[in-house]
């Protein structure tokens, strides 16, 4: 049978009078803002840490190897984690652990050592995740089942927000003072470059410290806070221990599993590239630092897309808009691939709208019915989110073979996939039972 549109309390609450379901998806969102923020902070680290370690483009994007490496390999535990602690105490832990991650860089900062600050955002990355195994689900099973869709669609376009304002504030606080290139720091004194590097290691330490301690008082505010537990959604309410197989046996998930890996992957592909892509003479003929407007336009089209979202899927089947938007990104990546100038632009920062229900819209649809297997389905759509790794390695690799503009027949074929699996394998499988 469904679940219930009504979260049901433990019996161990009852006496204890809970917040309304709305209050509660008002404090979950704030949960998905802050792990935006924390997220977005990394297109700020990578240029700073180039600068301050001298490092080749590829070391510095260990950064993002790091970070979408924890979901992949801390998904797992992190199910586990939620399903021991249920809902609500497990995304406690995950603000808990993302804290000390963020603590971590004043020591990374004081060793001045690379690998340490990679050592802390690993730990921060793993807070990340036990949130989205947490959250994810929580904000979906908050309310009818049928505005499942809609309810991640608003936190998902909280989450938008807090990217959007990560730059503003790690721009101001990180990459405050000019950035010296490695040959002006070269031609400096040895004693200087130590001085500066040193100095430069540092001015990270005042921002994540700060962060630490935001995160330690939401921990502190969400455990004190009576949110519903929905603990009949996770095995605290079964005796039987299950498995990640005995989710993967349903064929919704298994589709949705694919469809996350690839939504994941085509995002991140197209504004991986986007700069690259508007800096071509028959597209923008733009430099880097015009191009970067036009990335910003990209991202915060996909919030306004969400937060419009948010309120279209209360009307309309999830399913059907899914199917609807990945078409129109199949038809606007046509024309990235074929077009030129404007048309070319415009279609290519247009994608960003049409993104915006995807994550939510596919998570939700992929742990319809599944009971106290919704934490088991949660880690393997979290860890799909290693699409963002490597989807975007493989087009570079087909931009170096047939050019930029014809590689995004992958991201293309990508959206390909969520068209079907808006239209077909989205649909549980008839006679589905909760947790069966």
């Amino acid at each position: 049978m469904p679940i219930s549109p009504t979260p049901r309390l433990p019996s161990s609450s009852a006496a204890a009078p809970v917040v309304n379901t709305r209050v509660a998806l008002a404090v979950a969102t704030t949960i998905f803002f802050m792990w935006g923020f924390l997220t977005c902070l990394n297109d700020i680290l990578i240029p700073h840490l180039k600068a301050v370690f001298d490092l080749t483009y590829a070391r510095a994007m260990l950064v993002q190897f790091t970070f979408f490496g924890a979901y992949f390999l801390m998904s797992v535990p992190a199910s586990r984690l939620v399903a021991r602690l249920g809902y609500k105490n497990g995304i406690v832990a995950g603000l808990a652990i993302a804290a000390v991650g963020a603590l971590g860089f004043w020591p990374a900062a004081e060793l001045r050592v690379y690998e340490a600050f990679l050592g802390a955002l690993f730990v921060l990355a793993t807070g990340i995740t036990v949130l989205q195994v947490a959250a994810n689900p929580y904000v979906a099973l908050l309310g009818p089942e049928q505005t499942a869709s809609s309810r991640l669609t608003l936190a998902q376009a909280l989450n938008s927000l807090g990217t959007a304002i990560a730059p503003i504030f790690g721009g101001l606080l990180i990459l405050g003072n000019t950035v010296k290139s490695a040959d002006e720091i070269n031609v400096l004194p040895i004693a200087e470059q130590l001085a500066y590097r040193t100095q430069e290691a540092q001015s990270v330490q005042g921002p994540y410290v700060g962060l630490a301690i935001a995160l330690v008082l939401l921990a502190v505010f969400v455990y004190l806070f009576r949110l519903p537990a929905l603990n009949e959604t996770t095995e605290q309410n079964s005796s039987d221990k299950h498995t990640l197989m005995e989710a993967l046996r349903h064929r919704h998930v298994r589709f949705g599993v694919l469809g996350i890996f690839f939504y994941v992957g085509a995002e991140v592909a197209v504004g991986s590239v986007l700069v690259n892509y508007l800096s071509l003479p028959n597209i923008g003929g733009f430099s880097e630092q015009q191009a970067t407007h036009y990335v910003s336009a990209y991202w915060t089209m996909a919030m306004i897309g969400r937060f419009a979202g948010s309120a279209i899927m209360t009307r309309f089947s999830p399913r059907l808009l899914l199917t609807l938007f990945a078409s129109m990104n199949v038809a606007l990546l046509a024309l990235t691939m074929l077009a030129q100038g404007q048309v070319a632009l415009y279609s290519v920062v247009a994608i960003g709208l049409f993104n915006s229900i995807m994550f939510p819209t596919i998570f939700a649809l992929s742990i319809e019915r599944l009971g106290t297997l919704t934490t088991k389905a949660s880690s393997l759509l979290i860890m799909a989110i290693v699409g963002g790794a490597l989807i975007p390695v493989l087009q570079g690799k087909l931009a170096d073979h047939i050019g930029l503009q014809p590689s995004f027949i992958l991201p293309l074929l990508c959206y390909g996939y969520i068209i079907f699996y808006g239209l077909w394998g989205s649909r549980p499988a008839a006679g589905i039972r909760q947790g069966a």
